[in-house]
């Protein structure tokens, strides 16, 4: 490449890469999902539109799979082991045994319906079967539900592409090479535990070389973590294992270690993040030929509504029947199986791999991320409240990036006080908020004070708290529990739990 050439290079990338800002700006203020205009960006930029040609399926499938590492690493660094840790289980069993139910029902649809071969249908379904990491924290990470909940639903998002891709690439394979149950079993386990343990290992490892090592400026923190996780990510896939577990686990080590300049690298993490999306929709975007699509819209909504209305529900009710899952919440986790990136990313292994078919597999795939990620993303805030599982007055974590509080190791939080809430009334000095939680701000009628311990909370107040990641839970239980009972709560039985049910036995009236 010569320089006028990497100008024009860079010079194109730049405008596409601050197109995608202001596209996420917009999507975010109308409430739709970013990766619909990022690839609504890389489609007008492709060879019908603007003209950029790119065509490359097997550089799209390096540089997606790439970009899905940066992204899992985000989502494990900014996860909290507490809201994940109870939740192992029917994550995992989600994540393996719910990803083959969808399959086997959405391949099964696919081929009675529209007459797919068997393996086209079984292709099309392990692609379009596992959950969205990146849409899925973007959009959860919004809503105020129970961690509960919040933290099955990003664990299954996080854990369940590993076995999608063991499954798509055996599909793709299986004329040339075909396997027995046995060894397709045998290598799922090695995939997964080898990736886990090495994640784990290398998260655990960087955590303890972060914690010791004094580097010579703040920014370099940042890296060196986000440099563990795509060593993770890259150990894991050279010997065979999943490096897309491996780098989650890695992120979700690392993000709860206690290191130095966490803000800044949750902050750093964040942009990589989004960097890493933006360029992986617009690639894809530049890879579908529009002119192509719209012999696989009526394709795409069958496949979908199989999908959504039928294989997912059976898939969740199944695999949850062992664990004292309520059916509300149940309902919600079946609407959350939200599609994204991977699905289109793993459309480029059939291609690569010769597969009669690919590419119309990849217009489906394409398009019916677009129309039910239309259909489930906006919706799902509304069928949360519908199905009461919004939490009124919940914490809501917001990101700081100032070095006073990475020194005293602190989060900076905030609290709405919602109508009818018990906390109407109360004075600061009887939240009795375990020390050293302080509030420090107050948000009112669109001005701010700055509280005394005599201040009396009123309905429709913001609060700002500072706290520690050790008394965080603590802070939230009390506030939660005296919105629910009043200052008395703690005589009434009234604990805080992030389940209300949890404290009825204990409550008096």
């Amino acid at each position: 490449m010569t320089l006028p050439e990497l100008y024009l290079a860079l010079l194109i990338g730049g405008v596409v890469l601050l197109a995608s800002i202001a596209a996420a700006h917009t999507a975010h203020r109308i409430g739709l999902p970013s990766l619909l205009l990022f690839l609504a960006v890389g489609v007008i930029a492709g060879e019908d539109g603007i003209g950029l040609d790119f065509d490359n399926a097997q550089m799209a499938q390096a540089l997606g799979t790439a970009a899905l590492g940066l992204i899992l690493i985000e989502g494990g660094l900014s996860t909290r082991w507490e809201d994940v840790r109870r939740q192992l289980a029917p994550a995992g069993v989600l994540a393996t045994v719910g990803v083959g139910i969808s399959v086997v029902v959405t391949a099964a649809g696919a081929h009675w319906l529209l007459g797919m071969e068997w393996q086209l249908a079984l292709l099309l379904a392990a692609i379009v079967s596992s959950t969205d990491a990146a849409a899925v924290f973007a959009v959860l990470r919004s809503l105020p539900l129970p961690q509960k909940l919040t933290g099955l639903v990003e664990s299954e998002s996080g854990f369940n592409d590993a076995p999608t891709i063991i499954l798509v690439l055996v599909f793709s394979t299986v004329g040339t090479n075909p396997s027995s149950p046995g060894l397709l079993v045998l290598n799922l386990f090695y995939q997964l535990a080898v990736g886990g343990l090495l994640g784990v290992l290398i998260g655990r490892l960087g955590a303890a070389a972060l914690r010791h090592i004094a580097l010579p400026a703040t920014g370099l923190y940042p890296l060196a973590t986000v440099g563990f996780g795509i060593i993770a990510f890259a150990a894991a896939g050279t010997v065979g294992a999943s490096g897309i577990i491996a780098a989650y686990l890695s992120g979700l080590v690392l993000g709860n270690a206690q290191l130095p300049h966490r803000a800044a690298t949750r902050s750093f993490a964040e942009g990589t993040g989004w960097l890493a999306q933006i360029g992986l929709f617009v690639m894809l975007g530049l890879l579908v030929d529009p002119s192509e699509l719209p012999s696989a819209i009526v394709p795409a909504l069958v496949v979908g509504s199989v999908l959504l209305f039928v294989a997912r529900p059976i898939s969740v009710v199944l695999c949850l029947l062992p664990f004292p899952i309520p059916w509300r919440e149940q309902t919600f986790i079946s609407w959350a199986g939200l599609r994204g990136a991977v699905p289109i990313v793993l459309t480029t292994f059939p291609i690569v791999a010769g597969i009669d078919g690919a590419r119309d597999v990849l217009n489906i795939v394409f398009l019916l991320v677009i129309l039910f990620t239309l259909i489930q993303g906006p919706t799902l805030p509304a069928v949360a409240r519908r199905l009461r599982l919004v939490r009124t007055g919940a914490l809501r974590e917001i990101q700081v990036e100032t070095a006073p509080l990475d020194v005293l190791d602190a989060d900076l939080l905030t609290v709405g006080i919602p109508e009818g809430s018990r906390l109407h009334g109360v004075a600061v000095f009887e939240l009795r908020l375990p020390p050293p939680t302080v509030v420090t701000l107050i948000v009112r009628d669109g001005t701010t004070l700055v509280p005394d311990r005599e201040t009396v909370l009123r309905e429709g107040d913001e609060l700002l708290l500072i706290t520690t990641p050790h008394t965080r839970d603590a802070t939230e239980r009390r506030l939660r529990a005296i919105g629910r009972r009043g200052k008395l709560a703690r005589w009434l039985g009234e604990h805080g739990s992030p389940d209300p049910e949890d404290d009825a036995p204990t409550r008096t009236e």
